[in-house]
């Protein structure tokens, strides 16, 4: 936090000093009043038209000085809260994949927009008034002090009762902003599903269940937005109350003081300093306490947190005859997937996950690439143990190829490269291999053809066919597909299918789809069974028309 703050440190001693002006704004107006009211009291004519054009010129000045501050207050949180946005984002670009992948992509989602705003707007506007209440406070009990310090003293004591009684809140108010951030992500993520699935909705006539549900998750968050507000507006009122008695206090003592000779624009301008003081003290810590959860939601969205060490990732992927699998024990929650599961997957070798749904088909692919690592058991490439292999060494000699294909809004050049400077010839080969000839013929503008959002001036095919032309301009030497044809109809299945099983690259591919002709040409079949993997030649799987019928 520190760093960002300083990050600038002219400017923000420029927003802090700013942040100081509306002190003098109001202490002059204070000031002016007493006189005022001394004026007033006395009788002094001439005294009291000095009052009033100093009252006047007040107006002018004060609202000067309110432009000042503003001024020079906005840009530096404008460039701050941009600094957090930033730092948001990189947190999530610089997550491992493993662990970006452990939760839903909507938390990270409410994480960019809810808590950064939330951030933006309690972490601010707190910390501004906190500055300006605490130069209030100190103003006025120096110059309390200085014409009165036996009250002076009392305003001190009184200061540490209030300091005493508002640590007593702090850890609660952290937790009740740390609840409305989470109620949030939960909303966020709830919020994307109902929409995803909207169309299944409508078509089976279940929005009631979706709209009761969705309300319950809205109801959660105003909640607890509800419970941190009312907390906090507690111990504001708790203080204040506190603070209210104090003045009554002080205005009995400045009575008897006034009996002893003190004059009336004395009393008046110690009422109205007392008031700064006492008045103050409840407004600055419930907010100092507002700002210290505001802190823990930026270190929430913006440090990365600390992953198990990777000390023991030293060697570089190279694969050139085999991955081998032995004795692979697997499970998450009570439920055990894999045990002792053996197999082999040879370079250059096309192979298909079979087996019912639910077997771990999918969990297996994640196995393989990485993206699960606390299994037991061996993975060796060419005999080296996957899990001391660097992720970027791995990530960048593999690719995926899913059901569901993301697409930039770019161009389609871009959408093969990822935006990699590559060689003319690589992307020619990545646009014939994956059969997108014909298509690239019918664009104006060739590779500079814009592809609208995740492609959807694009039929399914294509979409698939840019992805396999993706994963040939990166060269991978693995490519891992999760049900890469069921997205398309039948025909122009079995054409992606074949572009697969014509590939260079080692396949590793799960389909619940069989293409007569087609699918049968998978060098191998790795069926999933009772915890095991039994590996079949394409030929001998498929022999028995009942394994895929």
């Amino acid at each position: 936090m520190k760093q960002l703050l300083f990050k600038r440190k002219f400017r923000f001693l420029l927003y802090f000093v700013a942040c100081f002006f509306p002190v003098a704004s109001d202490l002059l107006r204070t000031y002016i009043f007493a006189e005022l009211f001394g004026a007033i009291a006395d009788g002094n004519q001439d005294y009291f038209i000095l009052a009033v054009i100093m009252a006047r010129a007040y107006v002018i000045v004060a609202f000067l000085i309110y432009i000042s501050s503003r001024l020079l207050r906005i840009s530096y949180m404008r460039d701050t809260i941009l600094d957090v946005r930033i730092a948001a984002f990189e947190k999530i670009m610089n997550t491992s994949y493993q662990r970006f992948s452990s939760k839903s992509k909507d938390v990270y989602v409410s994480n960019l927009i809810n808590d950064v705003t939330n951030f933006e707007t309690n972490f601010f506007i707190n910390l501004l008034n906190i500055i300006y209440r605490a130069g209030m406070y100190l103003v006025s009990l120096a110059i309390i002090t200085v014409i009165d310090y036996k009250l002076g003293l009392a305003l001190m004591l009184f200061s540490v009762i209030i300091f005493f009684i508002s640590r007593t809140f702090e850890k609660k108010t952290a937790v009740l902003q740390k609840k409305v951030s989470s109620e949030n992500e939960n909303f966020t993520v709830n919020t994307a599903n109902t929409f995803n699935g909207l169309e299944i909705l409508k078509l089976n006539n279940i929005e009631e269940k979706f709209k009761i549900k969705s309300f319950e998750a809205i109801n959660k968050v105003e909640t607890g937005k509800f419970r941190f507000r009312f907390f906090s507006e507690g111990q504001r009122t708790l203080t204040q109350a506190l603070a209210g008695t104090s003045t009554l206090f002080t205005l009995v003592y400045l009575l008897f003081q006034l009996r002893n000779g003190m004059s009336y624009t004395d009393m008046m301008l110690l009422v109205m300093l007392a008031g700064n003081v006492v008045f103050a003290l409840p407004d600055i810590f419930p907010r100092v306490n507002v700002v210290k959860s505001s802190m823990e939601i930026y270190n929430k969205i913006t440090v990365l947190e600390e992953e198990t060490p990777v000390n023991n990732k030293h060697n570089v992927f190279a694969f050139s005859d085999k991955i081998e699998v032995s004795d692979l024990t697997f499970g998450y929650d009570t439920k055990e997937i894999f045990k002792n599961a053996s197999f082999t997957i040879e370079k250059g070798k096309k192979y298909l996950i079979k087996g019912p749904s639910g077997i771990g088909k999918s969990t297996l692919i994640k196995l393989l690439s990485m993206t699960y690592e606390d299994y037991s058991g061996n993975i060796a490439v060419d005999g080296v143990d996957l899990k001391t292999i660097q992720d970027k060494s791995f990530t960048n000699k593999v690719a995926y190829i899913y059901q569901e294909v993301f697409l930039f809004e770019d161009t389609i050049k871009n959408n093969i490269t990822l935006f990699k400077e590559l060689d003319q010839k690589t992307i020619n080969e990545a646009i014939s291999k994956s059969g997108l000839t014909e298509f690239m013929k019918n664009k104006e503008k060739g590779l500079d053809e814009l592809v609208s959002e995740n492609g959807k001036n694009l039929s399914g095919g294509e979409r698939q066919r840019l992805s396999i032309a993706r994963a040939i301009a990166k060269k991978a030497e693995i490519l891992f597909i999760d049900e890469g044809t069921s997205a398309v109809n039948e025909d122009l299945g079995k054409e992606i299918e074949q572009t697969f099983l014509n590939l260079d690259n080692t396949v590793v591919s799960i389909s619940h789809r069989y293409y007569p002709g087609v699918t049968d040409h998978y060098d191998y079949v790795l069926e999933i069974k009772e915890g095991k993997v039994n590996t079949y030649t394409g030929k001998e799987y498929f022999a028995e028309e009942t394994r895929y019928a």
